[in-house]
């Protein structure tokens, strides 16, 4: 990967030490929750309200992330039913100080849009 990418990441963070796991390599839940919280930002804009996690269709660890590793979490709406929308995630790790990017996981979310009772409500609003 190249320093060249045009697009601009929803979450940028470096985890701590008390992310590490016994291996020396960040907790995948650690990343999966970061994942989520990117996810989340992007469907709770598009939805224009709220939203909650339903369903994780597809996760995958490509390499691990290191402790001074600089994580930006891409996230963009791949698809958007009446209630509900898939967010693709992507994240990439910038290494070495920024001299290296490497994609270390992608997965794809659901969110369902809620009201104010929290019961699922269309993502767009009807036509008047």
């Amino acid at each position: 990967m190249t320093n060249n990418d045009p697009r601009q990441p929803t979450l940028r963070i470096t985890p701590g030490p008390s992310d590490i796991n016994s291996n020396g390599h960040i907790f995948g839940g650690w990343v999966l929750s970061q994942m989520d919280i990117a996810a989340g930002i992007v469907a709770s804009r598009r939805a224009q309200g709220a939203v909650a996690t339903v369903a994780i269709e597809r996760m995958e660890f490509i390499a691990p992330i290191e402790l001074r590793d600089l994580i930006s979490v891409y996230a963009t709406v791949e698809r958007v039913g009446r209630t509900s929308m898939a967010i693709r995630i992507e994240v990439i790790a910038d290494r070495d100080g920024g001299a290296r990017q490497i994609k270390v996981t992608e997965g794809l979310f659901t969110f369902v849009a809620l009201d104010a009772q929290h019961r699922p409500r269309p993502v767009d609003p009807p036509a008047a």
